[in-house]
């Protein structure tokens, strides 16, 4: 860590804008500057849908999954990844993410690079391949003083449809993951999995309650049939229903449901009558995604004609209308899409300054290192004062080739690209995700755990959030920033001043906020 001159308070001297920001990983704090007063969570609600300023500052802009974002990979150098895990604190609890890229059926909406097949042998030969991987990430990960394996406080299956592995496969999975790392138990850590309705067996449900799965996300997306046919994703509301009862007499602790407004067909009224139908269903989260119909990109919405799809007026509509329906029934605004029950833990996480936001979304794990396995998985690993952000290959034969490398090299290494974050990256994205977590800045805390002095060292960025603050998206003050109510629908927005690599270069590459 550099060494600085110290005022006479004991605080680090502040620093120009030119000079490097400090800081080592950040401890987590029992109290955050962050938490709401009293934790009360009634001022996180959202005032009446403004359409004139939404439009006025809706632009193209990242998800800020990570920071950098994903767009800054450069071409790993051989040996970095073996290093990076080698070198890993190994007191840091992991998140673990498992990327299953099978489905059995196309969605036309889909923005992903999934592979659609229906034989089964593909899992089987695929799971080979991600243990091995495993195997070969964990031999390099440092034990714990005590000789213990590596402690894992969450996981994820991700896809594709991780339910797409069989159920004896998920079960083989989660044995041989047992013997490569400790758990915390099930009613402590998070353990979670991505669901097709249409393609969950019989026992699917009721094998990964007794592994120690806690947690389900099911994509549902709409429940009217013609916008159903039109995307290629038919199922009834009732089956919804049904899994949703039997995960709950099960005992998940949450349940997530996904839907996405601006799909062909969708009009402001049929997107309120899924809406309604799925509270009445009350999932614990929901995640409402914008649909970003860019053809050139992906190939399956070729098959989505133009014609079919809603103005941008009505997709404002729907907007506004799902977010007063879901707050009126007292579901609570997380931010970018997601909305949660009170009572759940990412809306408690928020309420008390710990929300955090990683490649697997918002979470309340952020004291995690991030370990990806599978094809175009990412880890996020921190090493003292450097974020390492790394992905695997993103074609499954490049992947599988790479990993078959392994048995004769073993200084071989999946990761093909890689960001490393400065010390200035870090504070960027310490600022944006406080942002987006917590919808504050805190000036003391920037100016204490980084050693600047956050009005100097933002004074452009402060500039243009002249306008905002004019329009009442947000109040600055000599004690930080902080989104008001009104702003809360546009905090990507606010948080796109502070991006350094967001240039015009890279503007086509992502959707509008809304």
């Amino acid at each position: 860590m550099s060494h600085h001159s110290h005022q006479p308070d004991g605080t680090a001297a502040p620093l120009s804008p030119n000079e490097q920001p400090m800081t080592a990983r950040p401890l987590v704090e029992h109290v955050s500057p962050y938490a709401m007063p009293r934790g009360s969570y009634a001022s996180k609600a959202l005032p009446a849908f403004d359409e004139a300023l939404i439009n006025k500052y809706n632009r193209s802009g990242p998800r800020y999954t990570s920071y950098p974002t994903a767009l800054e990979f450069t071409p790993i150098a051989d040996g970095l990844e073996a290093k990076i895990l080698q070198n890993r604190e190994a007191r840091v609890p992991l998140s673990l993410y498992f990327h299953i890229p099978f489905c059995r059926h196309l969605c036309y909406y889909c923005a992903c690079n999934k592979i659609i097949t229906k034989k089964n042998s593909d899992s089987g030969d695929y799971l080979q391949y991600l243990m091995a991987e495993i195997k070969h990430k964990r031999r390099l990960l440092p034990t714990l003083e005590d000789g213990k394996n590596p402690l894992v406080k969450q996981l994820h299956l991700g896809g594709g449809t991780p339910t797409f592995l069989r159920d004896e496969e998920l079960v083989q999975l989660w044995e041989f993951l047992q013997t490569q790392f400790e758990f915390l138990p099930e009613d402590e850590g998070d353990y979670s999995i991505e669901i097709d309705p249409r393609e969950l067996g019989d026992d699917t449900l009721q094998t990964l309650r007794n592994l120690g799965f806690n947690r389900i996300s099911l994509g549902v997306q709409d429940l009217e049939e013609a916008v159903q046919i039109a995307v290629n994703r038919v199922h009834s509301a009732e089956l919804i229903a049904n899994i949703l009862a039997e995960a709950r007499a099960l005992g998940f602790h949450s349940i997530n449901i996904d839907l996405i407004y601006g799909l062909p067909h969708q009009t402001p009224a049929t997107l309120d009558h899924t809406v309604r139908r799925i509270i009445e269903m009350s999932p614990d989260r929901l995640s409402v995604f914008n649909y970003a119909h860019l053809p050139k990109r992906f190939k399956a919405q070729r098959q989505i004609k133009d014609e079919d799809l809603p103005t941008p007026a009505d997709k404002l509509a729907m907007l506004g209308t799902t977010i007063n329906t879901l707050t009126a029934a007292g579901y609570q605004y997380i931010g970018i899409d997601h909305f949660a029950k009170p009572d759940d833990e990412l809306a408690v996480a928020q309420r008390d300054g710990k929300l955090h936001r990683n490649f697997q979304g918002y979470t309340i794990m952020g004291d995690c290192d991030l370990i990806g396995f599978g094809v175009s998985a990412i880890s996020q690993i921190t090493n003292a004062n450097s974020r390492y952000i790394l992905q695997n290959p993103t074609d499954l034969q490049v992947y599988q080739d790479t990993i078959d490398a392994i048995s004769n090299n073993p200084a071989a290494m999946p990761a093909v690209n890689v960001i490393k974050t400065s010390i200035k990256d870090r504070l960027r994205e310490y600022v944006i995700m406080n942002l987006l977590c917590h919808d504050y800045i805190d000036f003391k805390d920037l100016n204490q755990k980084f050693g600047i002095d956050a009005i100097t060292y933002f004074i452009d960025e402060i500039q243009k959030l002249g306008d905002m603050q004019q329009d009442k998206l947000i109040d600055m003050d000599a004690a930080g920033i902080r989104v008001l109510a009104k702003g809360r629908l546009l905090g990507r927005n606010v948080a796109m001043i502070f991006d350094e690599y967001l240039e015009k270069k890279h503007q086509n590459r992502f959707s509008k906020v809304i």
